[in-house]
């Protein structure tokens, strides 16, 4: 596992949780051991225990097609945007998911740098 994550990542003032292929929890940074404590230690559990069928169903598809997903949710009051997204092993076949959860303003710029 130490391989995969780096120590920065511990740090990160963002949630980040990662499964391997199977779906089961292999690394939560403090900031995600900190958003799901009231589950207790969830490493080495398997992140079907604690996701409704549809969000179910969308991890299992993120796990086969090897895709991402990205979306905004509002929680405690707080809006957030979630980005899940496969990591690989060496050989190139998906090794699990990586999800990064951050805290955003209710309004935030946005920047077009493609206009000029």
């Amino acid at each position: 596992m130490e391989a995969i994550i780096p120590a920065w990542a511990e740090g990160l003032d963002c949630a980040v949780t990662v499964c391997d292929a199977e779906g089961v929890i292999i690394f939560m940074n403090a900031r995600s051991r900190e958003t799901f404590a009231r589950h207790g230690d969830i490493i080495g559990h398997s992140l079907f225990d604690y996701h409704p069928e549809h969000a179910c169903a969308t991890i299992r598809r993120l796990l086969a097609e090897g895709s991402s997903n990205t979306y905004s949710i509002t929680k405690q009051g707080r809006k957030k945007i979630i980005h899940q997204t496969p990591w690989r092993r060496e050989d190139g076949t998906v090794g699990g998911l990586v999800e990064i959860s951050l805290v955003v303003p209710e309004v935030f710029p946005h920047y077009d740098r493609d206009k000029k």
